[in-house]
């Protein structure tokens, strides 16, 4: 730094020295000049950003300008105090502060595993059950830690969600999902249809298609469903849906029959149904909305199509990457040939092993 100030000051020196061999009419036409041609870039150009040798000469002369010409620079006083802070700050420099000493790995991850195993416990209760197991920690380090895997003591409704899906998983043995999902034909149409899930085995089922549902249809597909599954119907003991207002009384007494109990989801909260949103999703991202559909009965056939490209060939992470129809002791071995068949009139490519 100290040579490019010595290297600067010499050449900007003998530049000024280069002006004292001219004469006053030349300096004083220069000058006009470069102040009109300073008024019109003004006017055109965003705010220069000088580099620090150009800072310096400002910095330097400024003091020597007369005080009502000082505010008509490039630069204001105020640019020139920052300057001046920014170079107190660059050489008086000192280490932060060492702040709290480092957790160690192994009281990071014991701290971790009790609040992410149980959700209801707080950060005080997880402090509580490290001094029984003899840690000498702090309740402020268990605060610090746990926010950095997501747990979150004051927001009630992530401790909501995390107990509905623990509900979900303990009773996904015997649970079915249902909800209504619509597509809108090439005529402005709305043709609506009932899905519904076995979530143990991710199959799904399209029941039907209709312009106009109603409470008695809903009940005719339900009636229709527990006939599908056969001899399945019986392992069935949960049912969960929205507040629809198609899913009439009549609707859970046929299915109370059958010995399955029906939860309904709170109001407005779709997340609490997630297989059956999760499965609508799927169709109208791969299916159907990337189809124009002329009628009922188109819109019926790409939903029963996708429907079973769903059942018998798309992997699901649930079932480690197996289709909900396919065979768990099979162990499928790589070939040297692959054939594609087109699926979901061509919007979906289905790879096989060649015969």
């Amino acid at each position: 730094m100290l040579v490019q100030m010595i290297y600067l000051l010499a050449t900007r020196t003998f530049a000024w020295l280069a002006l004292l061999c001219r004469s006053t009419p030349a300096k004083n036409a220069e000058i006009l000049i470069l102040r009109h041609e300073v008024t019109v870039l003004r006017r055109q150009v965003t705010p220069p950003k000088p580099a620090w040798p150009d800072r310096a000469p400002l910095a330097a002369l400024a003091r020597l300008l007369p005080q009502r010409l000082r505010g008509h620079r490039i630069v204001p006083p105020r640019t020139l105090l920052a300057w001046h802070r920014r170079l107190v700050k660059q050489k008086w420099t000192q280490p932060p502060p060492p702040g709290h000493p480092p957790v160690p790995d192994e009281l990071h991850d014991l701290i971790i595993r009790p609040g992410t195993d149980n959700s209801p416990w707080g950060s005080r209760r997880v402090h509580g059950e490290l001094r029984r197991l003899g840690y000498k920690v702090s309740a402020a380090t268990a605060r610090r830690v746990l926010p950095a895997t997501g747990f979150r003591p004051r927001q009630r409704r992530q401790a909501a969600h995390h107990e509905w899906t623990t509900f979900l998983k303990a009773q996904a043995n015997g649970l079915l999902t249902t909800d209504f999902s619509h597509i809108d034909t090439i005529g402005l149409q709305r043709q609506y249809a009932l899905s519904v899930m076995e979530v143990r085995t991710r199959t799904a089922h399209i029941l039907g298609a209709t312009a106009h549902p109603t409470a008695a249809r809903a009940t005719q597909h339900a009636r229709q469903l527990l006939r599908q599954p056969g001899d399945r119907a019986a392992t069935f003991t949960h049912l969960i849906r929205d507040r629809d207002p198609k899913f009439t009384a009549t609707f859970d007494t046929i299915f109370a029959s059958k010995g399955i109990t029906v939860t309904k989801i709170p109001p407005r909260n779709p997340n609490r149904n997630p297989h059956a949103e999760r499965f609508i999703r799927s169709v109208r991202e791969e299916s159907t909305n990337r189809v124009l559909t002329f009628d009922r009965g188109h819109a019926e056939k790409i939903r029963q199509e996708h429907a079973c490209h769903f059942n018998t060939h798309r992997p699901h992470q649930a079932h480690d990457q197996r289709a909900p129809l396919d065979d768990p002791n099979v162990i499928p071995l790589p070939t040297a040939r692959i054939e594609r068949r087109k699926a979901v009139a061509g919007l979906i490519n289905e790879y096989r092993h060649a015969a």
